[in-house]
Order: structure tokens, then sequence, then C-alpha cells
């Protein structure tokens, strides 16, 4: 970099300083809204998956339930920490009655998913109707009274409670976010090596070949080299493409503008783009970074001698990646998948044994672990169909074993619940379909 030695620290220190400014900004006038919005799409992905009742879509509503609840518990940790030291102030803790209440709500949806009947209008809102309860919008302010519930099935009857506890004053549950499985120190540690020595080999192919600035090559091993991202093969591809396009993009705009101004409007655009694919589409944050790179180099100098340089060092490093990865550890993946789905099966196994024996609290948790993992597994199964494999290389058979996991862990919750509703004497009243 051009310039005093403390101008690029400085540089840089300021611009992490102005990213921490946009992010806590919002925070200060919209405070809990991350915690609030994962708390309604757990109510709304209830709804959903009561409305699919009885219907094929209903297994695939269910996984959407547990992944908003992974998303609530994350979101929530650091207030249910919290509350075991201090009495937390009133918005925390409505925003911890309505978790509170989300947990056994999935335990309620999924028995009823089980009992696998189509459910009346009046059902399948009702957990629109808690959260509006226990999260009024503030620009509303109105606040909807739950009907009380009779009800012919353990699953209405749990529902039924949970109505009725959405207007108590307060929820008696206290529950931890489940461990995600972690992958074996055995696999961690030959990544590891692997990218250690992918970024080795990069850089002596940077010094071979004299590219300019030579940071390209292996920066990009290390953005292709993400097993734990999703496939590495597709990931390599979107590298080059994204690439490929950036330079194109890049090299368009550059004939057109010539102004310092236009060229900032330029990297706010693709900024913006990058942001946007970082989440959605691996190809199009590339497109953007490559973008934002070239202009800020622009700003340094003439940077059309790299638009050949980038595609070859991008090309040179995914394809280095692939070999390394496929050559040394064709089975990664499916190895990956093994694992997850072991664990995930040995979560579920462990929730049936121990579901009988245990509170409340207790088996929540261990329905919220078992679901959690199966998540996990199944999309590591996922990943590993979608990269290359040997001809002639049959892969397991992972789905079938998830499912059947997955339908146990619905077995042992439906079980459950009707096992408390033996027990129970209290009567409740179902509403009519036109109740709400």
């Amino acid at each position: 970099m051009p310039g005093a030695w403390w101008q690029a620290p400085l540089a840089l220190s300021a611009g992490v300083g102005f990213v921490l400014v946009l992010s806590a900004a919002p925070w200060l006038w919209r405070r809990h809204h991350i915690e609030r919005a994962a708390l309604l799409a757990v109510f709304r992905a209830a709804s959903t998956a009561l409305t699919a009742a009885g219907t094929p879509g209903a297994a695939e509503t269910r996984r959407r339930l547990t992944d908003a609840l992974d998303n609530a518990h994350q979101a929530m940790d650091r207030h249910l920490t919290a509350a075991r030291r201090q009495a937390p102030g009133a918005q925390v803790e409505a925003l911890l009655r309505a978790f509170r209440l989300a947990v056994p709500l999935g335990e309620a949806v999924t028995t009823l998913q089980w009992e696998a009947r189509p459910l009346p209008a009046a059902v399948t809102r009702m957990p629109l109707v808690m959260s509006a309860r226990l999260l009024p919008d503030r620009k509303d302010g109105a606040v909807l009274v739950l009907p009380d519930f009779t009800a012919d099935s353990p699953g209405l009857r749990a529902l039924a409670h949970l109505s009725v506890t959405a207007d108590a004053d307060r929820v008696d549950t206290a529950l931890d976010a489940p461990a995600s499985p972690r992958p074996a120190r055995q696999a961690q540690l030959r990544y590891a090596v692997l990218l250690a020595l992918c970024v080795l080999a990069a850089q002596v192919c940077a010094g071979l070949l004299h590219s300019p600035r030579t940071y390209w090559l292996p920066m990009t091993v290390v953005f292709v080299y993400k097993p734990d991202f999703g496939p590495v093969f597709r990931r390599a591809l979107h590298r080059c493409v994204g690439t490929v396009l950036g330079v194109a993009a890049i090299g368009a705009v550059s004939t057109a503008v010539h102004s310092t101004y236009a060229f900032i409007g330029v990297v706010a655009f693709f900024g913006a783009l990058m942001a946007v694919g970082v989440r959605h589409h691996c190809a199009l944050a590339t497109t953007g970074l490559t973008a934002v790179v070239f202009v800020l180099v622009d700003l340094l100098g003439d940077h059309r001698a790299l638009y050949g340089a980038r595609i070859l060092d991008t090309a040179l490093a995914a394809a280095l990646v692939l070999v390394v990865h496929f050559v040394a550890w064709p089975r990664s993946a499916g190895s990956r998948a093994d694992s997850r789905t072991e664990a995930a099966l040995a979560a579920a196994h462990r929730y049936r044994d121990l579901s009988p024996t245990v509170g409340a609290v207790q088996r929540q948790a261990l329905r919220r672990a078992a679901y959690r993992q199966l998540a996990d597994a199944r999309r590591a199964a996922e990943h590993a169909r979608r990269e290359p494999t040997l001809r002639g290389a049959e892969l397991p058979d992972w789905e079938r074993v998830i499912t059947s996991a997955e339908e146990l862990c619905d077995a042992v919750t439906a079980g459950s619940l009707h096992a408390i509703s033996g027990r129970a004497h209290t009567t409740v009243i179902v509403p009519s379909s036109d109740a709400m």
C-alpha cells in the first residue's frame, strides 16, 4: 500500500469501527428485534405444520418447525443464561415466556401430526393467536384472548393446556439450547492439514508464476476449501463463474466510468450484491467481491493487467483444492454424513430410552437435541449427494435411516403425551371452527 506505514492500519481500524457503528445503531432503537422475529417464526411454522397435519407434506413442515426452534434457541441463549443470574427486565421476560411456551408447542404439534388427521381452522390458527397474545404488536396494541379447549386427543389436550398457559403470568420452564454435534477430532485434524498444504502449494505456485498481487491465489483456496459450508466441487465451480462475471462486469463499468465518486457508487452496488450472495449464492457473492476488489485496486492505479491473472489464479486455486480434496480425502462428505447420521441415531435412541423416566423439561431437551441432530444429518447427506463420486460407488441410504429415526422420535413424543394425558383428569373444551 502506498503512503506512510501507519495509514493502512488506521484505515483498516476506521473501516472496522464504521461497521460496528452500522451494526449497533439499529440495535439501539430496535432492541430484541432478532429474538422477537425468531420467536414469531416458530409460531408461524407451528401453524403451518398444524395445517399440514394428515397430508403428505406434514414431515417437511415439521422439519421447518425444528429449524425455526433451532434459530430461536440460538437467539435466546444469552437471555436464558443471564436469567439464571438475575431477574430479567419486562421485555426480556416476555421473550422468555414466549420461548418457553414455544418449546412444548413443538411437542404438541409433533403429536398432532403423528395422529395424522386434518384439523379445523380454529386449531391451526391457535399458534398465531398465542404469539399475538404473548408478543403483541406494539403498533396494534390489541390483546387477543385465547378460547378454552376440550379435546378428544392428547395432542389437542396439550395444545389446550398451552392456550391456557399463554394467558398465565409465568411459564415455569427452564431449557438450555442443545449442543451441536462436533465433528470427530481426526476429521478436524485432517482438514486442517490439507488446508495448510493447499495454501502452501498455492503460495508456491503464485511465486513461480510471478503474477501481480499474489495474495489472490492462496486467498481463493481458503474461500473454496470449506467442506462444512457445502459441496467443495460446487463452491469451486461457483467461485470460478463468479470471478469471470465479476471481471467482465468491472471491465464493462471501467470503460464507462472515470470519476472517483462514480467508482464509490459502483463499490456500494457490488458490495450490496456481495451481501445478498453470501446468504443465497456463492457465485453471486464472488461476483460482488471480485468487482469490489478491482475497484479498490483501481483507485491505486490501472488494474487492466490483472484481468487475466485473476481468472487464472482462481481457476488454478479451484483445481488445486479439487485435486487435493478428492485424491487425499475422497470420502470426506460421505464420512461426515456417516458420523452425523450415527450421532443423530444415538440421540434418537437416547430420547426413546430416557423419555419415560425423566420430567417434562428433560424430555423436551432430549427431544430438541434429537431433532436438531437429525436435521444436521439430513443436511450432511444432501451435501454428500452433491459431491462427485467414483463411477460405480454406491452411497448409503442415509435419508431412509434419518426418516425412520424421525418417525421414531415422533412416536416417542406422541407416546409421552398420551401417557401424560392418561394420568390427567382435567377436562378441556375444543373450540368450534368459527370460534376464532
